[in-house]
Formats: structure tokens, C-alpha cells, sequence
């Protein structure tokens, strides 16, 4: 019935109504800021098919999402807060979607959509976590939040790891190419979410070209704090992405679908470096409004009125109430949500919309946001219509507000977090950073063993180093364990072994030729699997693939190779999967990336 009553209310907008269903596609960008684009006025960057969707479709003026990847991916799958989801870190495990949370792959697929996702997931890798088990038929790219290659990457396929050639970006498009190209008969939803202009810089050169010596105009709002390369390396980034964009707008005109295929674009926080925001105060990893409000187009060019504007605040959390409603497509799950419907905003129609706050918080910073006013996590209240670049705080003048906008804070903490107390100290978030600012790894095991995906992959970031083990870098997602030179020393993955039986067992290492011979053993629950470190396997770190200095804490990265280590059977239930050495002739055992485990039986 509310399907109906929405079709009756875009008929009396935009005409009849086609009896075929829309199709979805959906672009996400990695930290990209709202003054990363043409249409938010940035004059040193060509965004022409983004721009495009805000010119052919609606634009949500006062868009916002998290300050980090994961919870606003997590917010958009559900149009639930993301800590609802269990979702509280950006890495170890912490960016984990749990299992009873139902998506909006999951809903078009109950509906008979295709479902493809082409990119970057960032909301947990093992089955039942990974993107096939939350609605998606198919997909490709990197489950995890950060990747250390963007040239001839190792991407996942369906659950397996294969070697690609070219950049990054350019490569997922492709695949999202062929699959709009296999679906174009029947609906379809495509989930397109990039991995720009997320570190490392890493740039195709053509585009970097255009850049490298051009000047800047529109500086940042903190300037002094702008470092010029990463500002042009992040448009070069951008302009390639939108070029992509470009791609798939095209496929979709080439199929014939163009007209009934909804569109969408947004980012998932501010800009990942100090470059122009319009003023706002901000960036990635704050709750201030720079690091939170994201551009987000709409558009559905038999639907929905070109060139609209909406101006009441909305976010992630809206979006899948918002499109399961403009498809009408029944929502799966029946867990309260977060998220309003859109729709009759986006349909121009003059509508009763009440008042709401919506909440912004990363590491327990909170701000909240009402449709004139924020809040931000030190308690200071700012006019945005008057000071949107939160300069002046105005408690004194409005401390009603200010009191009852603490007060929903307060109880927004208590509902999320059991707690209405603010952490004593909260820790900086940043990159790398899970919850409270640690990198201490999730509590929840990692699932093992599931027959509907043989493949589990434990890579190091999930794991734990122990005794001189490290890691690589001191941001996890990208990284391996190196510096194992004794016996002393072992790495764990808390598991849990869904179907008990064999498993096939692989490590994928390096190990210099004259540390070659080490005898390694994996133990679960009592039962073991040794096998030799050989042969020696010791390739040079990469230097084709950054175009500026990799930031610090970020894993250069090198080519691993597969070890096989043979058969080893594994009881179901939870436990410590441990890797240690018995013998190390040399003076190191190996470098570790990722240990496999493969339900043969």
C-alpha cells in the first residue's frame, strides 16, 4: 500500500509510471570532502559526470555521514546508527557488521534485483561478514578498509585472491561494467563503493600530470596546515574517479536503462588531508561539520525533478529507507531504524517534516546536529546558518538549546554504548585506529568453516602479534607481521570453527633465501600441522606505486608468495589458532600476510 501511495505521489510529479522496476546503482568515494567537487563550488578540479547527477537529479544539501569509512558504510547497508551494528573500529576486527543486521543488498535481492559489489567493502571479510553473505550475488575487490596497492593490486574474486593489471579504480569499474552489461535485461543493484582518494597517494600519472605543478586557489580553512602535493594528488585521484563515473553513466545510457536507473553518489567522511572545505571547520576523523557532511546526488530521470534541492538535514541513515521506498522494494529485517524516507522530499511534494537531531560520533566524540545548529563533542553550540564555519560559540546566548541538545547527547550515549558518561580521556581517532583509539583486536572471534564459502582468509590485521613479532606499519588494515625471529614468538586469530572436519592450509609469506628451512607450526584446539618455510622467497618492497611518500604508519608493500602447508583437521567451536616456530636455522622465520583455511570436507 505505501508503494502504491509513493508511485500515485511521482506520478502527480513527473508523469506515468513505467510497470518495470528501477534499477540501483550506488557510488561511494573514500574520503573525499564536500569541497572536493564542481558542484560544491571547487574551481580547481574538473567532477563534470558527478556534477552531472546533481544537475540531472536532486542534491541533499545538508547530507552527513561519520567521520571514518566503516560506520558510515555500516549506517548506509542498514539506516541504523552504526554502533547499533556492532561496528566500532576501522580495523582488528572492529568494523565487523553483525551477523542479525539485514542490508539494503539484502532487501533487493529478497526482491529479485541482481546484486553486485565492486570495491571497497570495509565491513568485515569472513563468511557470514563477507559482502556475499549480506545480499550481494557477487563481488570484487577488498574487504578491507585500507589497501596498500593501487597498481596491478591482488583483489578478491568471490572469496579468492587473483592478481590484477591496472589502477585499482579503473579495474572494479570494469568489473561493475560487466556486470550492469550481464544484468541490463533484469534489475539490478550496483554497489560501486571506490577506494579514492584514500591513501596512499597514489595517483594514475596522466591524471598527476594535469596536477603536479599546477597552483592552488581555494585554500584550506585551516591554510597554514595544507600541504599542497597531497591537496593536488587528492583531485587527481578525483578526477579519475569521476572519469569512471563517466563509464558507467555511459553503460547505463548504452543499455537503455539510463532513464530507469537510480543514481546515487556520496562519501563516507570529509577529506582525508587539510584542502578546501567552503570553511567549514573539519576533516576526516572529527565531528565537526568539515569532517561529516558529504555531498550526496540522487537522481532517476523518469522519476525524480532535475536540479531540485533539498535542504533539511538527512544522512547515510536515510538512504535505505529512502531507496527500498523509491524502488518499492520491501525492506528485510525488522530492527528499528535510524533512517526517515526521503522520498517525498526528493519528489518536491510539500510535506509536514518534523524537527530531528542527527548524531555524529567516532571514538565516543559526539556532536549533534539539528537544521540550524551543532552541538560538537566538547559541548559548544554553534549557529550554522550565522557561523557555519564554527567560530563563535553561542551557548550563552541560547543555553536552552545548548542544555537540551546535552541532554540528547547524553541519552544518544546511554542508547549506543550503555553508558551516559564520556570516556575520561577520549583518544584521538585516526587512521588505523579502532575503538578508544586502540588497535587491540576485536573480541568477537572470527568465523571459520562455513559450507556456503569454504574460503576463510585470516589476514595479519585480524590477528595478534606476540612475544618480538610487529607489524609492518602501525595502521593494521594493509599490513603483515614481520621481526618473527624466535621460538618465542607466535601470532594468534581467535576463531571459531563453524564445521568441524579437514582443512587445507596455506600461508602466504616471505622469507629471505638465507633464512629459508624454518619449521613452522599451526595448532588449534590440539591438533597440529608442521611444515617447512621453503623455498626462500625474498622480493623487493614496491616503489611503482606511490605517487608521493607513503604517509607514516602506512605499509609499503611487496609480492607474497603461497605456502602450502598441507592438511589439518579442525574441531568445531571457539579457540586460539597459533603460528609459531620449532626451529629457525637462520635468523628470521618469514614475514606473514595472511594464513588460509580452506573446508575441504
Amino acid at each position: 500500500m505505501r508503494a502504491f501511495f509513493l508511485l500515485a505521489l511521482l506520478l502527480s510529479v513527473t508523469g506515468p509510471v513505467s510497470a518495470a522496476p528501477p534499477n540501483l546503482v550506488v557510488f561511494l568515494a573514500d574520503d573525499a570532502g564536500w569541497g572536493d567537487y564542481g558542484a560544491s563550488g571547487n574551481k580547481q578540479l574538473a567532477t563534470p559526470n558527478i556534477d552531472s547527477l546533481a544537475h540531472g537529479g536532486v542534491t541533499l544539501d545538508r547530507f552527513y555521514v561519520c567521520p571514518v569509512c566503516a560506520p558510515t558504510r555500516a549506517e548506509f547497508l542498514t539506516g541504523r546508527y552504526h554502533p547499533r551494528g556492532g561496528v566500532r573500529g576501522v580495523s582488528t576486527g572492529q568494523e565487523r557488521l553483525d551477523f542479525g543486521e539485514k542490508t539494503l543488498a539484502d532487501a533487493f535481492k529478497a526482491a529479485g534485483y541482481a546484486t553486485g559489489a565492486f570495491g571497497k567493502w570495509h565491513n568485515g571479510s569472513q563468511w557470514p561478514y563477507h559482502p556475499m553473505a549480506r545480499g550481494f550475488d557477487e563481488y570484487f575487490g577488498h574487504t578491507s578498509g585500507h589497501w596498500g596497492e593501487y597498481f596491478d593490486a591482488p583483489l578478491e574474486e568471490n572469496g579468492r585472491m587473483i592478481r590484477t593489471r591496472g589502477y585499482i579504480v579503473d579495474v572494479c569499474t570494469d568489473r561493475a561494467l560487466d556486470f550492469i552489461g550481464r544484468n541490463s535485461s533484469k534489475p539490478f543493484f550496483c554497489y560501486i563503493p571506490f577506494t579514492t582518494p584514500h591513501s596512499p597517494w597514489a595517483a594514475p600519472e596522466k591524471d598527476w600530470q594535469r596536477f603536479k605543478d599546477k597552483p592552488l586557489t581555494q585554500f584550506a580553512t585551516l591554510a597554514e596546515q595544507e600541504v599542497a602535493d597531497e591537496t593536488r594528488c587528492a583531485y587527481a585521484m578525483l578526477e579519475n574517479q569521476d572519469w569512471n563515473v563517466g563509464r558507467v553513466l555511459a553503460r547505463l545510457k548504452e543499455a537503455g536503462v539510463e532513464d530507469n536507473t537510480i543514481v546515487v553518489y556520496f562519501s563516507d567522511n570529509g577529506p582525508n588531508s587539510n584542502r578546501w572545505t567552503g570553511g567549514m571547520k573539519g576533516k576526516k576523523g572529527q565531528t565537526d561539520e568539515g569532517g561529516v557532511r558529504s555531498v550526496c546526488f540522487i537522481r532517476w530521470p523518469s522519476r525524480l525533478p532535475a536540479g531540485h534541492t533539498v535542504t533539511q538535514i538527512c544522512g547515510a541513515i536515510d538512504l535505505l529507507p529512502t531507496l527500498t521506498a523509491l524502488a518499492g522494494v520491501a525492506r528485510v529485517g525488522d530492527k528499528p531504524l535510524d533512517g526517515r524516507d526521503l522520498s517525498p522530499l526528493l519528489a518536491r511534494q510539500t510535506v509536514e517534516w518534523s524537527e530531528r537531531t542527527i548524531f555524529n560520533c567516532w571514538n565516543q566524540n559526539i556532536s549533534a546536529r539539528t537544521q540550524t545548529h551543532r552541538l560538537d563533542n566538547t559541548g559548544k553550540l554553534f549557529d550554522m546558518i550565522a557561523d557555519p564555519g564554527q567560530t563563535t560559540p553561542v551557548n550563552d546566548k541560547q543555553p536552552d538549546l545548548a542544555a537540551r541538545l546535552a541532554a540528547e547527547v547524553k541519552a544518544w550515549r546511554k542508547e549506543m554504548f550503555g553508558t551516559d558518561q564520556a570516556p575520561a580521556s577520549p583518544a584521538k581517532a585516526g587512521k588505523g585506529k579502532g575503538k578508544g583509539g586502540a588497535n587491540a583486536v576485536d573480541p568477537r572471534a572470527f568465523p571459520v568453516g562455513w559450507r556456503e564459502f569454504p574460503v576463510t582468509m585470516l589476514p595479519a590485521r585480524d590477528g595478534e602479534p606476540r612475544g618480538g613479532v610487529q607489524r609492518s606499519s602501525g595502521a593494521p588494515n594493509c599490513s603483515y607481521f614481520v621481526n618473527w625471529a624466535s621460538v618465542n614468538d607466535s601470532m594468534v586469530w581467535l576463531i571459531d570453527v563453524n564445521t568441524a572436519g579437514s582443512y587445507d592450509v596455506s600461508v602466504d609469506y616471505t622469507c629471505p633465501l638465507t633464512d629459508a628451512g624454518s619449521v613452522i607450526e599451526l595448532e588449534f584446539k590440539g591438533s597440529r600441522l608442521s611444515g617447512k618455510v621453503q623455498p626462500g622467497w625474498d622480493p623487493p618492497l614496491y616503489t611503482n606505486q606511490d605517487t608521493l611518500p607513503r604517509p607514516h604508519g602506512e605499509s609499503t608493500m611487496k609480492e607474497f608468495r603461497t605456502l602450502s602447508l598441507g592438511k589439518m583437521r579442525l574441531e568445531s567451536g571457539q579457540g586460539t589458532l597459533t603460528l609459531r616456530a620449532l626451529e629457525i636455522p637462520g635468523k628470521s622465520v618469514m614475514d606473514v600476510r595472511r594464513v588460509t583455511l580452506t573446508l575441504l570436507e
